[in-house]
């Protein structure tokens, strides 16, 4: 039986992946039990839900690949297989009393800031919801990117985007084209080798490959884990110290990303005995630049008989082939498309309309895509954003940053509290201010100056992705909720005619708080400076 929605709800949390579940554990943590947890499926799990490609899996280690607050000490390997990732997160959600609070097959298919009455009014595929604050759970792979290729309607056999992966259709003994070689590729392509006739790989691109070393965890590893959780958090703490160590060869120059490279390069050689298609799967820019990919079987499969390297890509679909640039032409009985996602191109921010009447992508459209601390849009007053702009890593796992936002989120909320207010919007010269200090951190960093394209910049070249450093130091930052960055804002009824309804944040409102720091009337005219 399906619960019913609520008329009104304190937050709204946007999708149930890592983010939405470690919002809803939190805010059942701090208290607050009027929340609703709004899932566009018919189950949780986010993209741990959504892939179920051959071979799907995590490229960051299970035990740092978790909540901090939920351990398992019972992952299979090192490296967590898809499935078991979807359990760990419905075993979470179950355990930490968030299941009452989702709520499934409710899609948000339009959402606007009232500011008169101070809510956010949402309009979902089961009806009408108000909720005071919205928290977007919706990471940036989310939605399948797709090539825009002549012909692509009129291919006859099976073709779909990893993330859509197509069960029904049978691939053993079949001629299979695979568009793309990031990091979905690379897991797949291995699985596809082992069953198809014939595998041919479009690669835009050669990607920098560096082993896996994956292997099973022992039963007694997984009895000792259980029995000295102490032994868990060291592993943890190990492979945290262990991924921040090798950040060095990504934001500086010098010996540490040559050594990655020649090691790169070595296992190349050693995985792929033929010099032609070695040369083909050789980068030419640093690595880093691009998603790395983190591998020991993807080359092998590579060099295999039945896989065909294309270093090409595909300017044309026909109804039985696949056409590269370099003229060539190949016939094919099935198309999977490993081309990656629309990173932070979200449905939601079409569907969500701020302060200003502009939704999201239009804010974005005009200035980039970019977030106060990845978390606070201006013009946006009570949204947060999870895994918003600027907060993805390149070398270790965003589980990390998102409780660290998690945690800000919180802050939000205790301050609104104490305040009295009912809404809170960042200034938005602080967001730009914060911006353009990200924005000179990335600039001498690999992903920035490596010499290549990437999903990480958009067509301008700015970096809308990533976090330029250390994620201790994103720890460090989100601890504090910088109120200063803020304005607040009380209920209109609150407020006493003539007077502004936009306060300093700090000690709780009352009548009179429009006054600033130094006793005098804050007599700007913005309620939201521009």
């Amino acid at each position: 039986m399906t619960t019913p929605l609520p008329a009104h709800t304190r937050v709204a949390v946007v999708g149930s992946g890592f983010s939405g579940i470690g919002t809803a554990v939190a805010l059942r943590r701090h208290g607050i039990a009027d929340f609703v947890v709004l899932e566009r499926a018919s189950s949780l799990g986010g993209t741990w839900r959504d892939n179920t490609y051959p071979g799907a899996a995590c490229d960051v280690p299970s035990h740092l690949y978790s909540f901090s607050f939920a351990p398992d000490p019972d992952w299979s390997h090192v490296y967590a297989r898809q499935p078991e990732i979807r359990r760990y997160l419905e075993r979470v959600a179950a355990e930490h009393g968030v299941l009452p609070h989702l709520h499934c097959d409710t899609d948000v298919l339009a959402g606007w800031w009232d500011d008169e009455a101070l809510v956010w009014r949402l309009e979902t595929s089961r009806g009408p919801l108000t909720a005071d604050v919205v928290v977007s759970g919706c990471g940036g792979l989310v939605e399948p990117h797709l090539p825009e290729v002549p012909g692509t309607a009129g291919f006859r056999g099976p073709s779909f985007h990893s993330a859509r992966w197509d069960h029904t259709a049978d691939l053993a003994g079949k001629r299979v084209a695979v568009v793309g070689t990031g990091a979905s590729a690379a897991q797949f392509v291995p699985e596809l080798q082992e069953i198809a006739d014939q595998v041919v790989v479009f690669q835009r691109t050669p990607p920098w490959v560096i082993p896996r070393a994956d292997r099973a965890y022992t039963d007694r590893e997984r009895r000792r884990f259980r029995r000295l959780p102490v032994l868990q958090r060291l592993s943890r703490s190990v492979q945290y110290l262990d991924r921040e160590a090798r950040l060095r060869a990504l934001i500086g120059n010098g010996w540490l990303r040559a050594l990655f490279e020649r090691q790169s390069l070595s296992n190349l050689e050693r995985q792929v005995p033929d010099p032609e298609l070695r040369a083909r799967l050789t980068p030419d820019y640093a690595i880093g630049c691009k998603r790395v990919i983190v591998s020991d079987d993807y080359l092998p499969a590579l060099a295999r008989p039945n896989v065909e390297v294309v270093a090409s890509p595909v300017v044309e679909v026909r109804a039985h082939s696949v056409v590269a640039a370099d003229g060539s032409e190949h016939p094919v009985d099935a198309i999977v498309y490993g081309t990656g996602f629309r990173v932070m191109d979200l449905p939601l921010a079409h569907r969500l309309t701020g302060r200003e009447g502009r939704t999201l992508h239009e804010e974005w459209a005009d200035g980039g895509v970019r977030a106060h601390r990845g978390t606070t849009v201006a013009g946006f007053p009570n949204l947060f954003l999870l895994l918003g702009p600027n907060t993805v890593l390149g070398h270790t796992s965003v589980v990390i940053m998102i409780e660290a936002q998690i945690r800000y989120v919180l802050a939000a909320l205790t301050a609104l509290e104490r305040s009295g207010a009912r809404a809170v919007e960042v200034r938005r010269e602080a967001q730009e201010a914060y911006d353009a200090q990200l924005q000179a951190a990335l600039t001498d960093t690999v992903w920035n100056a490596g010499g290549c394209r990437s999903w990480y910049r958009d067509e301008h070249g700015r970096n809308f992705t990533l976090w330029p450093t250390h994620t201790s130091t994103f720890i460090r930052q989100m601890r504090r909720f910088d109120a200063e960055a803020y304005a607040l804002r009380t209920a209109p009824d609150d407020v006493t005619p003539g007077q502004l309804d936009a306060v300093p944040l700090g000690a709780p409102h009352r009548p009179g708080a429009e006054h600033g720091a130094d006793g005098r009337l804050d007599r700007r005219q913005e309620r939201h400076p521009e």
